[in-house]
This record gives structure tokens, C-alpha cells and sequence, in this order.
């Protein structure tokens, strides 16, 4: 694989954006009570390889804990989109895409992606956990 731009939106498509993503550097999966509600599998970006087209004032965010992270989501159909944060244990800025809003997606693509677990329930987020089937 190789980066290639992927077009993503929401449900009822107020919220849209173009993102770079090289799914080849791998996607994740956490298990820390956000993600475990939301069913989160991610690709993280740099900043600089998202765009957002249209609807920045048709989403909200929510944020949690230490607010590393802010999720973005619709506020008229509640689709999450992308996440915004930075951790400096991840090179700083990043862009966190849901890849379930990627419209162009193949699942063939998502498929032979590489995925990371990642055990954010108990702050031991460079490790898996002991159970990944439910993620």
C-alpha cells in the first residue's frame, strides 16, 4: 500500500473531509472506555494530511480525562468522523480518522491493513490486551 487520499463523511454528509492515509503503516483498535462505547478502529495522520471540505460548523466535540484527544462528531446525525490531539509519545499534533466514515474505503483495503491493539483500560496503551476478539 501506499498513501492514497481517501474522501470521508458523516451519515447525513453535512460533515466532509479528504485525508492521506497510508494504511500500510498500520491501523488500531483500543480497548479504554471511549473507544469500547464507540467501537473506534482508527488510522492516526499528521495535521497536515487532512482537509476539512465542508461542515466544520455542523460538528461538535467531546473530550474526556486529561482531553488529549477531541472527538469530533455530527451534531445532526452523531456519525463520529476524526479525532484532533496531541501526545507527545505519538509525535505531537495528530489527526485520529474513524475509518468506518471513509467513504471510498474498499473493505478488501481495510482488510490487509496491519492492526494495533491497543490496552487504553488500563493505561498500558503500547500493549495489547489479554482479549482483542471483541474489538
Amino acid at each position: 500500500m501506499a498513501i492514497k487520499t481517501y474522501r470521508g463523511s458523516c451519515h447525513c454528509g453535512k460533515v466532509q473531509f479528504e485525508a492521506d492515509i497510508d494504511l500500510a503503516l498500520g491501523t488500531g483498535k483500543c480497548n479504554c472506555t471511549y473507544c469500547w462505547k464507540v467501537r473506534n478502529w482508527t488510522s492516526i495522520i499528521k495535521p497536515a494530511a487532512f482537509r476539512g471540505i465542508a461542515g466544520d460548523d455542523e460538528r461538535t466535540e467531546y473530550s474526556f480525562g486529561t482531553h488529549a484527544g477531541r472527538h469530533a462528531f455530527c451534531k445532526h446525525c452523531g456519525v463520529r468522523t476524526y479525532s484532533r490531539g496531541h501526545l507527545e509519545q505519538i509525535g505531537g499534533d495528530y489527526v485520529s480518522i474513524a475509518l468506518a466514515s471513509l467513504d471510498d474505503l474498499d473493505p478488501a483495503e481495510l482488510a490487509e491493513a496491519p492492526l494495533k491493539h491497543m490496552d487504553g483500560r488500563a493505561n498500558n496503551w503500547w500493549n495489547a490486551p489479554a482479549e482483542t476478539r471483541h474489538l
